[in-house]
C-alpha cells in the first residue's frame, strides 16, 4: 500500500471529507486540495457521476482528471457503511456536502449526529435552494441557479434581435460559484473556531441560486430606486462605450474597451479615424452611451477589414484593451498562460499526458506545478490506505 505524495501548501494539515458529486461540492473540495489540504473524497460504489461525463481515454473519463486531482478516492456505501464514514468524520476538520436537503439525515449523518462525534467539525452544506424556505425539496441543477439567479436573462440579446432563449454561458458556472462561496465560508468558520478560539464547528448553507444572485452588482437597488429591470444588452455594456465584441475578416471576434475618455482617443487613432475622438457626439462616456449605435458601427467597419489576430496587435500597440474570443485552443497554446504555468502538461497514468488549468490562487515559494501532487484516481484508489492507514494511525 504505497501512500500518496506528501502534500505542500497554506492548508497542509487541514483534513477534509466530501460527500460530494457532480460538480459545487467537488470544485470546493479541489481548490482546497490545491491549497495543500487532505481531501478524502467518498464515493459510491458506482463512483461520483461526473465520472460517466465527457471525453474518455481507455475507458477513463479525462475530465476527472482535473476534478478528482489532489484527492483520495474512498469508496463507501453510505447507506451500508455509516460506521465508516463516522470514522471519518470524527478525523475531519471540514466536511463538504452537496446532497439534497435531508439527504445526510436520512442516511443518519445529519449535522447533530456528526456534531455530537465531533464538536469542532466544520459543515458545509451546498444544495439548489438552501436548507430552509419554500423551495428546499426542489430539486435543482445549475442551469436553475442560472435561471433564477438572474444571470440567464441578462446573457441574451436585447430585445427585437432575436427570438432564441438567452444561452447559458457555456459552462456550469453556478456550481463553480457556490463550491467558490463554500470554500470561503469554511475557511472563515475554521479561522474563528481555532484562531478566535470557539473550539466549534459550524454548519454553512451556501445554494446555487444565492451564489449566481449575489453577483448581480446594483440590479437590486436600482430595481428599489424606481422599478427599473435591468435588459439584456448582448455583447455590450450599457453604462460604458465602446465596450462590445466586433466582427473581423476572418470570422472570428475581438472584444475591445475603449470606454475611458484618453483610450477612446487612442482608440480612434489607431483604427485611422482620429476625427472621431473630437465630436461632440463623442466627447464623454455619456455622450458616447447615447450614440452607441453609430460608434459601434464605424468600429466594426474597421475590424470586418483586417483578421481578429492584425486588428488586436494594432490595437496592443496602442494600449487599448482588447482581446480576440478565445477557445479552449487559443487557451492551450497562448504563451502567457504556459509562462504562468496556467496551462500545465500534466502525466496522468490513467489517460497519459494531458492538459490541465493550473491553480488559479499562487502562494509565493511554490510553484503550480507543486500545488499538482497527483491527478484524479481511479475509483477507490486510496480505500485501503484511508481505512486501514489513516484511521488507525
Amino acid at each position: 500500500m504505497t501512500p500518496p505524495p506528501t502534500r505542500t501548501g497554506p492548508l497542509t494539515g487541514l483534513k477534509v471529507l466530501e460527500f460530494g458529486h457532480y460538480i459545487a461540492g467537488p470544485f470546493c473540495t479541489r481548490v482546497l486540495a490545491d491549497l495543500g489540504a487532505e481531501v478524502i473524497k467518498v464515493e459510491p460504489p458506482e463512483g461520483d457521476p461526473v465520472r460517466g461525463w465527457g471525453a474518455r481515454k481507455d475507458g477513463h473519463p479525462v475530465w476527472f482528471s482535473i476534478h478528482g486531482r489532489n484527492k483520495l478516492s474512498v469508496v463507501l456505501d453510505l447507506k451500508k457503511q455509516r460506521e465508516a464514514a463516522l470514522d471519518l468524520a470524527r478525523r475531519a476538520d471540514v466536511l463538504v456536502e452537496n446532497f439534497r436537503p435531508g439527504q445526510l439525515e436520512r442516511l443518519g449523518l445529519g449535522p447533530d449526529v456528526l456534531h455530537a462525534i465531533n464538536p469542532r467539525l466544520v459543515i458545509a452544506r451546498i444544495s439548489g435552494f438552501g436548507q430552509d424556505g419554500p423551495y428546499r425539496d426542489r430539486p435543482a441543477f445549475g442551469a436553475i441557479g442560472e435561471a433564477m439567479g438572474g444571470i440567464r436573462h441578462l446573457t441574451g440579446h436585447p430585445a427585437g434581435l432575436s427570438d432564441l432563449p438567452p444561452p447559458r454561458c457555456g459552462i456550469s458556472i453556478s456550481d463553480d460559484l457556490a463550491g467558490l462561496y463554500a470554500a470561503i465560508g469554511l475557511l472563515s468558520a475554521v479561522y474563528e473556531r481555532d484562531v478566535t478560539g470557539t473550539g466549534k464547528g459550524r454548519i454553512i448553507d451556501v445554494t446555487l441560486v444565492d451564489s449566481v444572485l449575489n453577483l448581480m452588482e446594483g440590479l437590486l437597488p436600482e430595481y428599489a430606486l424606481d422599478g427599473r429591470i435591468r435588459q439584456p444588452a448582448g455583447a455590450g455594456i450599457p453604462t460604458a462605450a465602446p465596450t462590445n465584441t466586433y466582427p473581423c475578416a476572418d470570422g472570428k471576434f475581438l472584444c475591445i474597451a475603449g470606454n475611458s475618455d484618453l483610450i477612446f482617443r487612442r482608440l480612434a487613432a489607431a483604427i485611422g479615424r482620429p476625427d472621431i475622438a473630437g465630436l461632440p457626439r463623442f466627447a464623454t462616456n455619456f455622450d458616447r452611451c447615447a450614440n452607441v449605435a453609430e460608434l459601434d458601427g464605424i468600429i466594426a467597419a474597421w475590424t470586418r477589414t483586417l483578421p481578429a489576430a492584425a486588428a488586436e496587435a494594432i490595437l496592443e500597440a496602442a494600449d487599448v484593451p482588447c482581446s480576440r474570443l478565445y477557445d479552449v485552443a487559443d487557451c492551450a497554446a497562448d504563451p502567457h498562460f504556459r509562462a504562468r504555468k496556467s496551462v500545465l502538461e500534466v502525466a496522468d497514468p490513467l489517460i497519459g499526458p494531458t492538459l490541465h488549468f493550473g491553480p488559479a490562487i499562487r502562494m509565493d515559494g511554490q510553484t503550480p506545478e507543486s500545488m499538482i501532487a497527483w491527478p484524479g484516481p481511479a475509483l477507490g484508489a486510496h480505500t485501503d490506505y484511508v481505512l486501514e492507514t489513516l484511521l488507525r494511525a
